[in-house]
């Protein structure tokens, strides 16, 4: 039954019109001559943020480290084929459960290897960074393991999903670290939805062991939780503590040298799928829904 039901709605997905277009600004940018830059600064402006002078881009298309990253760039994504049609497939899955979303018109750049932000979507903009995905033993890449496992062309999809949460995940008028936990878990339940097909350590940017080591130890994380009291500890260390990407999570005990960093965004993923699980509710309600009431009627029992 069910698996009816999953069929009808992809068919019913892939019949959304979401005919998306990648500009590669990219390789405009660096294929530019010097002397034609007034061009593309008039075709791009909003590349061109006013108080640069034109000295700026000119240093940056002509300096022979910035030409080294185009070139591995150009080696890594020459055909963008695939990374096109997996983002018409994301986005006629948002536009499934989103129908106001617009469609945006897609930008790859390539930038300051900023890890914080990827991906930029901004109503009818996507800004993909493609230097971000070169894969994690690239020369380039000096960072460490936990923040570098995630430069990979897979990565995208969820970054773009990640993107576009943003707008569509309502902020919590309460600060605490029961609230960032549901928050990420509204994030991570987006890419079941959008991303049905991605495997949950991708979702995650988890490797296959970090995964196994949060459903192994989930009733144990989950009864420190407890017995410390820290659902409504509104100490703002606790998220990177458990939440955000780290190295490891800080329990402060032994287990802290085998544990993933995020383990509370997992958590809270957990109890987001819960809720939805035990609630006839939909996906852009769940993005409204405050923390504490997905919480109480998520019914979320740990896995023994």
């Amino acid at each position: 039954m069910s698996c009816n039901t999953t069929t009808k709605k992809e068919k019913e997905i892939e019949a959304i019109p979401a005919d998306l277009k990648v500009i590669r600004f990219d390789k405009i940018f660096f294929e530019t001559k010097p002397n034609d830059l007034p061009k593309i600064k008039k075709e791009f402006p909003f590349f061109f943020p006013a108080g640069n002078e034109d000295a700026v881009w000119l240093e940056k298309m002509q300096n022979p480290l910035w030409r080294e990253l185009y070139t591995e760039v150009q080696k890594k994504f020459s055909d963008f084929d695939l990374y096109t049609s997996q983002l018409n497939t994301a986005f006629k899955h948002i536009k499934y459960y989103f129908p106001k979303a617009k469609t945006p018109e897609v930008y790859t750049v390539i930038s300051e290897m900023d890890y914080n932000n990827k991906v930029i979507y901004a109503d009818s903009l996507l800004i993909i960074s493609l230097e971000m995905y070169l894969g994690k033993e690239h020369k380039f890449y000096q960072f460490p393991d936990y923040i570098k496992q995630n430069f990979e062309p897979n990565q995208m999809m969820p970054d773009v999903v990640e993107a576009f949460s943003k707008k569509a995940i309502k902020t919590d008028a309460e600060r605490n670290f029961l609230v960032a936990m549901i928050h990420a878990g509204k994030i991570l339940y987006l890419k079941d939805m959008i991303l049905p097909e991605y495997k949950d350590e991708d979702k995650i940017g988890y490797t296959e062991t970090q995964l196994q080591w949060c459903q192994e130890n989930e009733s144990y994380m989950w009864r420190y939780f407890i017995e410390n009291q820290l659902l409504y500890d509104d100490d703002p260390k606790m998220i990177p503590r458990f939440v955000t990407p780290a190295p490891f999570s800080k329990f402060y005990l032994e287990i802290d040298n085998e544990s993933p960093g995020k383990v509370g965004a997992w958590t809270g993923w957990q109890i987001v799928r819960s809720y939805m699980k035990n609630n006839e509710v939909s996906l852009p309600q769940l993005m409204q829904t405050n923390a504490k009431e997905i919480f109480e009627k998520s019914n979320y029992k740990p896995k023994k």
